[in-house]
Formats: C-alpha cells, sequence, structure tokens
C-alpha cells in the first residue's frame, strides 16, 4: 500500500489515536505524541499542512518498530 501524499501532521495524530498516542505537548511547529500502550513511548510529529513521504515514513516505522509489527501492518490499520 502507498502511502498518502497528502496527510498533514494533525491528521496523522488523529489517525494514531488506534494506538493509544495522544499529544502530550506542543512547542512551535511540532507536536509531541505519547502511548502508555508496550511502555511509554514519544514520537515527534511536524504539524504542516503536508507531510513529506520521508518523514511519515520514518514515524510509522518508529511506531511499527516500538509494537514490534510490521510497519505494513501499520499502514494498513490507519489508513
Amino acid at each position: 500500500m502507498r502511502l498518502p501524499r497528502d496527510m498533514s501532521g494533525a491528521d496523522l495524530a488523529k489517525k494514531l489515536k488506534i494506538y493509544g498516542y495522544e499529544v502530550t505537548r506542543q512547542t512551535g511547529s511540532h507536536m509531541r505524541l505519547t502511548t502508555d500502550l508496550n511502555g511509554q513511548h514519544h514520537i515527534t510529529i511536524p504539524q504542516h499542512t503536508s507531510l513529506r513521504t520521508g518523514t511519515l515514513s520514518a514515524i510509522l516505522a518508529d511506531v511499527a518498530g516500538h509494537f514490534k509489527v510490521d510497519r505494513q501492518e501499520v499502514i494498513q490499520k490507519i489508513f
């Protein structure tokens, strides 16, 4: 499955609620999300109107690594 080209940071933050991520703070144009599932984990997402595909891919790979699943599983679950 291909990554969406028009995903904003705010939209990604909403979709990551499936994995228990909540916005814990925002500094400037970046949001920090935290989950307590499988231990505590933090990710930082730029709040841009359109995320670059490399940035989106790296964030999803980080989430997949924390939950010990394949990145494709994360992509299928949230998109």
